[in-house]
């Protein structure tokens, strides 16, 4: 059986174990959280966090596996993060995510705002989301599933129900989610006319309008966004699903409002999916300022979801000189 949610994280500096991953990976997140506050003291900047998102988790399901003796659903959850945060650093680095001094451009507008003007004010947003609660929450959506797996080693690993089940959603996701930052890669390097990304005849209404509304991004203005919450999902699929052993019909626990809500469950995937929510909202904002004609491609098709389009984006047509 599943010990209790609260079992996760050590209470005091006496009570660290540190034989108990849930223990280790608590302090390792610590750990980052502190580098990074550090860092954005130092540079000025606000992306430490970004740089460390694809890593993390790897690092924390990587600590499960090994502890476990390489317990195969272990060993399966902590292949399938790492193969995850492998392809998401590459994406990160190939847009020159970890050059000096960059950071993403949302930050700055964010320290804009009138409630966040204030260098006290933002301090505190930095220390406790920047910081503090981006990490907390990296912590939930891979050490919780992690846990529970590593309270059932040694129970066999069956490629049927939950196991296949949380597996099968993940690399779907993983594949789409692949799928389109491919897309919005090649699209982005065309409209900047870098050597080696022709454009496409098909996509010059794009080009124009300065984003993408083809392929993947027909059915979702966000598709890459829509994968990274469905693989983290799926990963809880892994804890919800298993529950408190093998024994029960795990379809039970697809329902189980106590397991979602569970730090060892679905707990740290609902927090991640309410973050995008807002992140999603605000980048938006920022996109409506610069593309006028998004506001045409927000009518026209879903937000997150893929959904079939709503209607048919207008050709983009340029604004008209007025002749002397």
């Amino acid at each position: 059986a599943m010990s209790p949610a609260t079992a996760m994280f050590p209470t005091s500096i006496e009570s660290l174990d540190w034989g108990n991953p849930d223990h280790l990976v608590t302090v390792a997140c610590a750990a980052f959280a502190a580098w990074c506050l550090v860092a954005s003291w130092v540079t000025g900047t606000h992306s430490h966090v970004d740089r460390l998102w694809s890593i993390t988790p790897a690092v924390y399901a990587g600590v499960y596996a090994y502890i476990s003796a390489f317990d195969a659903r272990c060993t399966l959850m902590a292949s399938l993060v790492a193969v995850w945060g492998a392809r998401l650093t590459y994406n990160f680095a190939r847009k020159g995510g970890y050059s000096a001094g960059e950071q993403d451009y949302r930050w700055p507008v964010l320290q804009g705002l009138a409630l966040l003007g204030n260098p006290v004010a933002w301090q505190i947003f930095n220390v406790s989301f920047i910081a503090a609660y981006q990490h907390f929450l990296l912590l939930l959506i891979s050490a919780g599933p992690m846990s529970v797996a590593f309270a059932m080693r040694g129970t066999p690993l069956r490629l049927t129900g939950p196991d296949l089940i949380a597996t099968a959603c993940f690399i779907s996701f993983l594949a789409l989610e692949t799928a389109a930052d491919e897309q919005q890669w090649r699209f982005q390097n065309a409209k900047k006319e870098v050597k080696g990304f022709p454009r496409e005849r098909r996509a010059r209404d794009d080009y124009a309008r300065g984003f993408l509304t083809r392929g993947l991004f027909k059915f979702s203005r966000h598709p890459n966004f829509f994968a990274e919450q469905g693989i983290w999902v799926s990963f809880a699929l892994f804890a919800v699903l298993h529950g408190s052993g093998e024994d029960e019909n795990f379809i039970n626990g697809a329902f189980s409002r106590e397991r979602w809500l569970s730090p060892r469950g679905g707990l740290g995937a609902i927090l991640l999916v309410l973050l995008f929510q807002g992140s999603t909202r605000f980048t938006e904002s920022i996109t409506l300022k610069k593309y006028p004609a998004y506001a045409d491609y927000r009518k026209c098709t879903s937000q997150l979801v893929p959904l079939p389009p709503f209607g048919t984006m207008p050709p983009f047509a340029k604004p008209r000189k007025l002749r002397d």
